[in-house]
């Protein structure tokens, strides 16, 4: 387990199994490399963050994890993989499962809902870009994008 302290200061646990867990995760974040590159949307209010959200009432993990992509990018991600989550132990404590999927197929970005489309960049891009979300911003983030880069896939 790896544990560090966000930037609204609360401590986190991330982990890189599949538990068991000590809170049910609720919310999806999903790690897309495509051509070298990472799926981000942007998000309006809080900037470049990668794809993600909560979970609905009847839906499992991965579907959130699919749908969420697709709502906030437009793009189809298949062959969606389990890689880690990690518990904020915030006022409320929550979990977010991060998982990695596959590019099938990108469809043109039409209107705008919490974000304004997106953007593939370069783990350097990404790492020094100016708009960053603060999430995208922590420890925990730097540490998976380390450990994605272990983990056994052929993107």
């Amino acid at each position: 387990m790896y544990t560090f302290i966000d930037n609204n200061g609360y401590k986190v646990n991330l982990r890189f199994d599949e538990g068991p867990f000590e809170i049910e995760p609720k919310h999806v974040i999903v790690f897309v490399l495509y051509n070298g590159k990472w799926l981000c949307t942007i998000n309006k209010k809080r900037g470049i963050e990668f794809p993600g959200g909560k979970v609905e009432h009847g839906e499992t993990l991965q579907q959130a994890a699919i749908r969420e992509v697709y709502e906030e990018t437009a793009v189809h991600i298949t062959d969606l993989k389990w890689f880690a989550y990690y518990i904020v132990h915030d006022k409320v404590p929550f979990c977010k499962a991060v998982f990695t999927g596959k590019v099938e197929k990108v469809d043109p970005f039409i209107g705008e809902h919490e974000t304004i489309g997106m953007t593939w960049l370069s783990t350097e891009e990404l790492m020094n870009h100016s708009n960053l979300s603060f999430f995208m911003k922590d420890d925990g983030m730097k540490k998976m994008l380390q450990e994605v880069k272990h983990h056994e896939r052929q993107w």
